[in-house]
């Protein structure tokens, strides 16, 4: 029998949270997001403490390897280590069984329970993810849950037309666009195609195990059924490979996955979302969303429930806008006073910072980057205010080929030195800094296929706390931790100069990278060097009215064993220099500055 959304038992969970504060109450969110730094990990990739993995660690296959949530429970105390105050897990909720491809957990068709897959209790998987989440809220820690709007999993097969060229013969999980509804073959419990099953809500109530869930969502009419995306139209209209795209812009579509993650909340007491495929959600789904799920919890004692999406769009700044917050310029409608989803994990920074922070690009195109935000986002506002500031930053991910570090097959070492480059960089940015599993352990995976970056962490590298890398992320972290002008200061590119005469941001490859964070009479100042074989030596303008002539500065952190001290605080006349900053705009001083010598792809933190 399939769950509704309305039985008696759903509603005690939904519900008792709102009067009482729950069984034991609901951990409340922090105070500020930025406070936190968050640890993304894969469940099936990262830990089970009772069984090696299924294949080798560095396996690059779509199948399971038997991580699980207990395995992750286990490894909180390593994770609380490294200075993380949050953790992202994959998605967990049910996928369509058989399919070993689902080991990611994006195929989701039941959005109530847990998939006993990533479990080690076969027998509760819903309370092994609640006893997670409790563990972690017990190290003072908070649990982001990554969730699926967008599409089901390969719950039904395509009759497939004769000549198809996508269509998979053999099971129809695939089949070319088509501008209508194509017929369909619903899946039984063993996933299944069923030719008679054509219609979910006529299946046989006590056979079929319907592959999606709950009750409420058993409905033809809420999913697109026209096969993968029109190669001629937009590619969020259509299935997502086998994953079987829904009717977003269906209203009662809307209000049931609203209250299933509204469920979700209450029964594992999770602190956030992150929302896979943002972008594909249509007519106000994600601003309507994030509305309804901050309501509820803020009604659970939840005030500050974090939601972020994916919005993968390369650099186009503008289109992020249309997803996150409020449009403060549009007063036409009651639905503009809605805020939605709260941030974005910042793709634009991603297609930027790593190839900087590797010499492949100039510093200028960060910089760039952070003028083309500030123009497009200049009327979006967001539940805690200017979105930037809670954008979720990061070097690499599970949906990329490759990951951030690279060995060379020759010298395995010789570019390690970019990884904490990048990482004092991100940590220093605006934004809550993400740090994706196993680069604490120098992961370095790389191929043609996102497998190749989804290694199993444990059974290989393990969770080792001496490594270099795990001891340099808890050492940046500590920085951020006690320094709040990089976590809520004001943000500056700062023009360099090797002359100590013309000042620019570095328009060069293998250039130097340096900005400011500025919180009332704190001054951060980060400066990193990209060449990988010649050292450097600059002179960083610094703010002319926090610093006077003779101040001293030290380095905080420096990826480096020696790294040279930092010159005292001049002061450079008016008329002595010419600046050229990052809006155009040119200056002649006064100006203070310092000057920093860095070898080769050493970072420096530096402040009082």
């Amino acid at each position: 029998m399939a769950t509704s959304l309305y039985s008696p038992d759903f509603l005690t969970i939904f519900n008792q949270y709102r009067d009482t504060g729950g069984p034991t109450g609901a951990f409340p969110s922090p105070q500020d997001w930025r406070d936190q730094w968050v640890y993304f990990l894969m469940v099936d990739r990262f830990n089970n403490s009772a069984a090696p993995p299924n294949m080798a660690w560095d396996s690059q296959v779509s199948a399971f390897q038997g991580g699980n949530l207990a395995g992750v429970k286990d490894q909180l105390p390593y994770i609380k280590g490294l200075g993380a105050g949050a953790i992202w897990i994959s998605p967990v909720l049910k996928n369509v069984p058989n399919q070993p491809g689902t080991y990611h957990g994006y195929g989701i068709r039941d959005f109530l329970h847990v998939d006993s897959r990533f479990t080690k209790d076969q027998n509760d998987p819903d309370g092994e993810l609640r006893d997670l989440v409790d563990a972690a809220h017990a190290l003072g820690m908070y649990v982001i849950l990554d969730i699926v709007l967008n599409h089901t999993g390969d719950a039904f097969a395509y009759v497939c037309d004769a000549g198809e060229t996508d269509c998979t013969s053999t099971n129809g999980a695939q089949a070319d666009f088509q501008p209508f509804t194509r017929p369909v073959m619903w899946r039984d419990q063993n996933a299944v195609a069923q030719a008679s099953w054509t219609d979910i809500a006529n299946l046989p109530d006590m056979t079929s195990d319907p592959m999606v869930w709950p009750k409420e969502l058993q409905n033809n009419s809420y999913f697109r059924m026209q096969g993968m995306p029109d190669p001629k139209g937009s590619d969020t209209v259509g299935d997502f490979f086998s994953l079987k795209q829904f009717l977003t812009d269906n209203a009662e579509l809307q209000q049931f996955l609203i209250r299933s993650f509204q469920y979700v909340i209450a029964r594992f007491d999770i602190d956030g979302f992150r929302i896979d495929t943002l972008r594909y959600l249509k007519v106000g789904f994600p601003k309507l969303f994030g509305n309804a799920i901050r309501e509820y919890a803020m009604t659970i004692g939840k005030k500050n429930f974090f939601t972020f999406g994916e919005v993968n769009v390369g650099n186009a700044e503008d289109v992020i806008a249309d997803f996150i917050g409020r449009n403060t310029s549009l007063t036409d409608n009651q639905d503009d006073q809605l805020v939605g989803v709260d941030a974005a994990l910042d793709f634009p920074l991603f297609f930027c910072l790593p190839a900087v922070a590797k010499g492949l690009q100039a510093p200028s195109t960060v910089a760039q980057m952070y003028v083309h935000r500030k123009s497009d986002e200049a009327t979006v506002l967001s539940s805690h205010g200017d979105a930037t500031r809670f954008f979720v930053t990061f070097l690499d991910n599970h949906d990329q080929s490759e990951r951030f570090r690279y060995v060379d097959p020759t010298n395995p070492t010789r570019f390690d030195d970019q990884v904490t480059l990048g990482l004092a960089s991100l940590f220093c940015l605006p934004g809550i800094p993400c740090v994706y599993y196993g680069t604490e352990q120098g992961l370095s995976g790389h191929n043609s296929h996102p497998e190749a970056v989804r290694e199993a962490l444990w059974g290989g590298p393990g969770f080792g706390t001496t490594d270099t890398y795990y001891e340099d992320v808890t050492a940046i972290a500590e920085i951020r931790k006690q320094s709040p002008a990089l976590r809520y200061g004001r943000f500056y590119f700062r023009p360099i100069s090797g002359d100590g005469k013309n000042f620019g941001v570095s328009q060069y490859l293998n250039g130097t990278l340096a900005f400011s964070r500025i919180l009332m009479d704190q001054e951060i100042v980060v400066v990193a060097n990209t060449d990988t074989v010649n050292p450097i030596t600059v002179n960083v303008i610094v703010d002319l009215t926090l610093h006077v002539a003779g101040d001293a500065l030290r380095v905080l952190y420096s990826n480096k064993a020696n790294p040279a001290a930092v010159g005292n605080v001049v002061q450079l006349a008016a008329g002595s220099v010419v600046v050229a900053e990052t809006d155009a705009s040119t200056g002649t001083g006064p100006l203070n500055c310092v000057q920093v010598t860095l070898q080769p792809m050493e970072v420096q933190i530096i402040g009082k």
